[in-house]
């Protein structure tokens, strides 16, 4: 999928209009991701009525004002405008992480004869490899809202690796990377008595006698702390 913009220049949907037409960049956004082409007509009565929906689809997957770990999707807009005054009509109403084709850009065409687009609104769905994995999901997106994405994001075997560890973590059922030192920082007193008493095991009983010692000094400290004046309120 990231050959089918390779050396070909796209537009962010912002005020200052940035293009990306770097290879470096062209992969940044486009690589292992699913690939939505919408191609649409500012004159198209369909094409207005699913705008709006089309726009809450992205928003509602894509930005981090809706959510905290926008999916792994990109929309390109493919505008099949007479001038270039209808495409901004369109672009005016997409949100502004949306990329888009200029308008004198003949490639618009040839994606439109290569997906073998006749009518619009069309939403062409690609896979990250470039195959095609819905020649039209305007129905799925009206019909299904969000939950459509599941299902491409499963049949297009999509990883998403947000929420996993770093590899050098052999246990890979923590519940967070900071486990082990909440496990460590909470540790009783008891239990550091307990692993001391493991280690002098078999050390004979001079050792034993040493450390029974020093735990019984503790213990004596510990409850004239409990009567001491730090208690009183």
């Amino acid at each position: 999928m990231v050959d089918l913009f390779l050396d070909r220049v796209l537009i962010e949907n912002n005020w200052d209009q940035d293009e990306l037409n770097t290879e470096r960049e062209i992969i940044g956004i486009l690589e292992n991701r699913i690939l939505l082409l919408f191609f649409a007509s500012a004159e198209c009565e369909k094409c207005q009525e699913f705008l709006p929906v089309l726009n809450d689809f992205f928003k509602r997957l894509k930005d981090p004002a809706y959510i905290e770990y926008p999916k792994l999707f990109a929309l390109v807009f493919i505008s099949l405008d007479q001038s270039e005054k209808q495409q901004e009509r369109v672009l005016k109403e997409l949100h502004k992480r949306v990329l888009f084709l200029a308008f004198d850009d003949p490639y618009g065409k040839e994606l439109q004869a290569m997906f073998k687009v006749r009518d619009v609104p069309t939403v062409v769905v690609l896979r990250p490899d470039g195959s095609v994995l819905s020649p039209n999901a305007v129905q799925d997106i009206c019909r299904y809202g969000c939950d459509c994405f599941r299902d491409w994001q499963e049949s297009a075997e999509v990883i998403e690796r947000t929420f996993m560890l770093n590899e050098q973590f052999e246990n890979l059922n923590m519940r967070t990377a900071t486990d082990p030192v909440k496990r460590l920082k909470y540790k009783t007193e008891d239990d550091k008595r307990k692993k001391r008493w493991w280690n002098l095991w078999g050390k004979g009983k001079d050792a034993y006698e040493v450390e029974e010692e020093k735990d019984g000094a503790f213990d004596r400290k510990r409850k004239e702390g409990d009567k001491g004046p730090w208690r009183k309120r």
